[in-house]
């Protein structure tokens, strides 16, 4: 009695794996380059009109809110940027390096959050701006590594901006954040959009 042979593999099935695979290990291992340019400027001309509206007074509850509203809406930016411009490329915006990029950036935000809410209770506001533009650009240079070279750049202008906010005491933190958050994202925006497409 003749054995049952099993049924062959179809060469076009074993093929489609086989690119399925190497696209899944492309992803994994390039780079995360759908960080939007022309979000960054548009997130650093909202930054601008915060810094305007919100004015010099650190320990304010209206200038907290008014930074808290811009924060939530450069994230609404950053994230449709950042999956319109991963869309053009067709790839996933939660790719292999996207994901990397959300695992560093992720960790210093939500820092930042909690010191943001025990300086504003303890009455020392005028360290926020400071802090926000460290842990942010420590949040970008983490995230960054997964990203295009200029962008951890960006990450350690930002955290320079917030050093210096943070050692220089007589700073107006209204100025570094609108230097930070407004100049910092339009710079880096245009050159994002110039050299890595939109």
């Amino acid at each position: 009695m003749a054995a049952l042979r099993p049924e062959p593999v179809l060469l076009h099935d074993r093929a489609m794996d086989n690119l399925r695979y190497i696209r899944q290990t492309i992803e994994r291992a390039g780079s995360f380059t759908a960080v939007p340019g022309m979000g960054g400027v548009l997130m650093g001309s909202t930054a601008l009109a915060a810094a305007f509206i919100a004015g010099p007074r650190t320990a304010d509850a209206r200038w907290l809110t008014v930074w808290l509203v811009e924060a939530v809406v450069a994230l609404l930016i950053g994230i449709l940027g950042a999956a319109v411009k991963s869309r053009r490329a067709g790839m996933t915006l939660l790719s292999g390096p996207g994901r990397k990029f959300v695992a560093g950036f992720a960790p210093p935000m939500i820092a930042g959050a909690v010191l943001s809410a025990v300086l504003f209770r303890a009455g020392l506001g005028e360290f926020l701006p400071g802090v926000w533009l460290l842990l942010y650009g420590a949040a970008i240079l983490s995230g960054g590594w997964a990203s295009v070279r200029v962008v951890p750049v960006m990450g350690a202008c930002f955290m320079a901006a917030g050093t210096v906010a943070l050692l220089w005491p007589a700073a107006p933190g209204d100025v570094f954040l609108a230097a930070g958050f407004g100049g910092l994202h339009i710079l880096f925006g245009t050159v994002i959009s110039i050299r890595y497409g939109g």
